[in-house]
């Protein structure tokens, strides 16, 4: 079974470029642009990792993270934003919230060596 993947992002250019990406590497993405179809989605089906921008249009993604988390406690997730963050922002503030963080500027190789790195040390349901 492919591994599923939610993707969380307001930029319908960042969520195509997720897809294509999943596309190659084995993977099935599912896509929302808001929290309300995050929400829908994850009732439909249970995704075995979560990447989600920061800032979408009427939300904020840290707040839906912690919302998703409490029916998904153990699925990683990813923040994916072009807000930057030094590293003691990230340990102290948002690695008790998130599994990982990665700047929207980096390559996405980077980014997914991250989803392969997560997906594998994930349990499985």
């Amino acid at each position: 079974m492919k591994p599923r993947i939610l993707a969380i992002d307001d930029e319908t250019v960042i969520l195509n470029l997720l897809e294509e990406y999943s596309e190659l590497e084995g993977f099935e993405l599912m896509r929302a642009q808001t929290a309300r179809e995050a929400k829908e989605a994850v009732k439909k089906a249970r995704p075995d990792l979560i990447i989600s921008d920061l800032q979408l249009e009427n939300s904020d993604g840290l707040t839906l993270i912690e919302e998703l988390r409490q029916d998904l406690p153990d699925v990683p997730v990813i923040l994916l934003t072009g807000v930057w963050f030094d590293e003691q922002t990230v340990d102290q503030k948002l690695l008790g919230k998130i599994s990982a963080y990665h700047n929207k500027s980096e390559p996405l190789q980077k980014l997914g060596a991250l989803i392969r790195k997560l997906l594998d040390s994930s349990p499985n349901p």
